[in-house]
């Protein structure tokens, strides 16, 4: 079976399909165009590079790297490399990771430095993915011709322009971070996970 090794991932992904109804139309709208763009990738190139784009490569970022990676999977497009960074390199944020744990993920710490390196476990990628804070233009992503998605109005507002990317979409979201240490910190950590799971399930059933 598809997700017989990720059967609590498996159940996530499909709860965030029953939830399509929750994305608004201009939403729906921003989704449609960033899906357009990989279509035509793919169409050309056989593959899609993406960078999921904010400040602190510590939250947002990865969770959209990650969940674009289920996404693909779940519809079975073949071809999407899904990376993250930012404008600055501080670490995947532990909050971060449990809620993407809690999803269904599975997800090794490899060391306890100040940016710590994380092994991502998804089918598809047995393997492993590594996850670690960088800036958009370090290694090991893609230094052109990759879709740059705009995950935070501050890493939007200061890289108009996105150097060695093919396209730019804004999609951004709302910083659980600014929960961090109040009793709704767990919540939003886990409606974020769930918002962003849900649109790139949203968008990649477009392609």
């Amino acid at each position: 079976m598809k997700w017989e090794a990720y059967e609590e991932l498996g159940s996530y992904v499909r709860q965030r399909r029953k939830e399509f109804d929750q994305i608004t139309e201009d939403r729906k709208k921003q989704l449609s165009r960033l899906a357009k763009a990989i279509g035509q990738d793919l169409d050309l190139e056989c593959s899609a590079d993406l960078i999921f784009i904010c400040t602190h490569n510590s939250r947002r970022s990865h969770m959209g790297q990650l969940w674009a990676l289920v996404a693909a999977y779940e519809y079975e497009i073949i071809g999407i490399r899904s990376f993250s960074g930012g404008t600055e390199a501080t670490a995947f944020n532990p909050r971060a990771v449990q809620a993407l744990l809690k999803a269904g993920m599975d997800i090794e710490q490899r060391d306890e430095a100040s940016n710590p390196e994380y092994l991502v476990y998804l089918p598809g990628h047995e393997d492993g993915i590594r996850v670690f804070s960088k800036r958009y233009e370090d290694p090991p992503n893609p230094t052109n011709k990759f879709i740059a998605v705009m995950t935070c109005s501050a890493a939007d507002e200061a890289c108009p322009v996105v150097t060695g990317a093919s396209s730019r979409h804004t999609i951004t979201y709302e910083d659980p971070k600014d929960f961090d240490g109040t009793p709704e910190e767990t919540k939003a950590y886990d409606e974020r996970s769930e918002q962003i799971a849900r649109e790139m399930i949203y968008l990649f059933s477009l392609i």
